[in-house]
This record gives structure tokens, sequence and C-alpha cells, in this order.
């Protein structure tokens, strides 16, 4: 089964960037179709954008829509998030997640997601 491992979370000043990566190992990445979700602190985990298997088609939750992007490069087995404009709400631990699916959309649900990384804190000051 896939391995997924994120980094580049941290302590960032509202209207601050990061970006978030998501290394795999094991099978190929391009055969599962990524997503980033998060948890704010006391709340569920909530979807926040994900793409197809081989990127033709991404899906951003209204929240993050114009602020983020997601990609992919299957070359490398990698997936960034990139997370612009931030705001003290997206405040949360950041989860990667690869999900097994022949279907040709990438799920917005985190139960269809077979495989998640351990996450990474990303904190929000204003």
């Amino acid at each position: 089964q896939v391995q997924l491992v994120e980094s580049g979370g941290g302590l960032v000043q509202a209207g601050g960037s990061l970006r978030l990566s998501c290394a795999a190992s094991g099978p190929p990445l391009r055969i599962y179709h990524m997503g980033w979700l998060r948890q704010p602190p006391g709340k569920e985990r909530e979807f926040v954008a994900a793409i197809t298997r081989i990127g033709l088609s991404t899906a951003y939750s209204d929240s993050v829509k114009g602020r983020f992007i997601v990609s992919r490069d299957n070359d490398n087995n990698i997936g960034f998030l990139q997370m612009d404009s931030l705001r003290s709400e997206d405040t949360a631990v950041y989860f990667c997640a690869a999900q097994m699916s022949y279907g040709s959309s990438a799920s917005t649900s985190a139960d269809d997601y077979n495989y998640w990384g351990q996450g990474t804190q990303v904190t929000v000051s204003s």
C-alpha cells in the first residue's frame, strides 16, 4: 500500500503563504486520486482540495477556492498544496490522502480516501 508523508507546515502570519508537500512511497502515486483535508482545532476533518490521477481535474472547498492550488508530480511521486492569502481560520492539521478509485473524479469526502499521511500542522497568526 502507498505510504504518504506530508511536510511544509509551520507558523505563518495572516496573508502569508505556505507550500505543503506529500511524498509517496510504495505503489506509484499516479494510480491514486489525491486529496488534501484538514482538521481545525476541536472540529471535524474537512475537505480542502483534490486532484485526479493524472491531474486533469481539481476540486476545492469554497473556503479555499481562489487561494489554494493543488498539484502533483507523478514522475517524482509527490503532491503539493500551495496556500496563499492564509487566514487564521486556515489553522489546522493538514493531511494528504490517496483514493483508490476507478472513477474519473476525486472524492470530496474524507470517508472515500483509503490511505492517509500523518498530518502537518499549519498555524496562521492574525
